[in-house]
């Protein structure tokens, strides 16, 4: 039986207080988000509910959102994990650590990320019957790969300068590894 090899740091604990770098790409790295057009990202529709659900993230876990940049097929962002303050009222992020997995938290939010996006744009795909990604007559289409890509960030040095690299990510597309015009082996 295949198992998978895990890409996250053996050991450490992806709930703690800190700053995380990811990177989700698209399935195939399709072109699914909208494109770019002088050096900027124009959002189509899958792009926009993206945008909606990153900026959801708060309102069910204690992170705070920083840069965040959606390219045609993958999205760049820095997440804050933030200890929640002791309060009287059970927040979800108490209710996820009763529940299980402590050190999951920043899978979980990646992972309803790319969970409800892909609800939400397969819902989409059905009402408009958009052919974009649409294959199969009314079969949910996998929109993200299964994985991510996070790196932590552990200085000032390094924050500012993947903050700068997000947001020029768009300016530089012609020459993005992830860009499948430029990459022959990406697909």
């Amino acid at each position: 039986m295949f198992n998978r090899h895990s890409i996250r740091l053996q050991g450490f604990d992806y709930s703690q207080d800190g700053l995380y770098f990811v990177t989700i790409c698209t399935k195939n790295r399709k072109l699914l988000f909208g494109q770019i057009e002088k050096g900027e990202m124009i959002l189509n529709e899958f792009g926009k509910i993206v945008e909606s659900v990153w900026e959801s993230l708060p309102k069910r876990s204690p992170v705070v959102l920083d840069e965040f940049q959606i390219m045609p097929n993958h999205v760049h962002l820095i997440l804050i994990i933030q200890s929640p303050a002791q309060t009287i009222h059970e927040s979800p992020h108490h209710r996820f650590i009763q529940r299980g997995d402590k050190r999951a938290l920043l899978p979980q939010c990646i992972g309803y990320l790319k969970m409800n996006s892909s609800k939400q744009i397969n819902q989409y795909i059905r009402a408009h019957h958009n052919p974009i990604v649409r294959a199969h007559h009314d079969a949910p289409q996998q929109i993200f790969q299964r994985n991510y890509y996070e790196s932590i960030i552990r200085t000032e040095f390094d924050l500012n300068k993947i903050r700068e690299y997000i947001k020029i990510n768009p300016k530089i597309w012609d020459r993005d590894r992830n860009n499948i015009e430029n990459n022959i082996d990406s697909a």
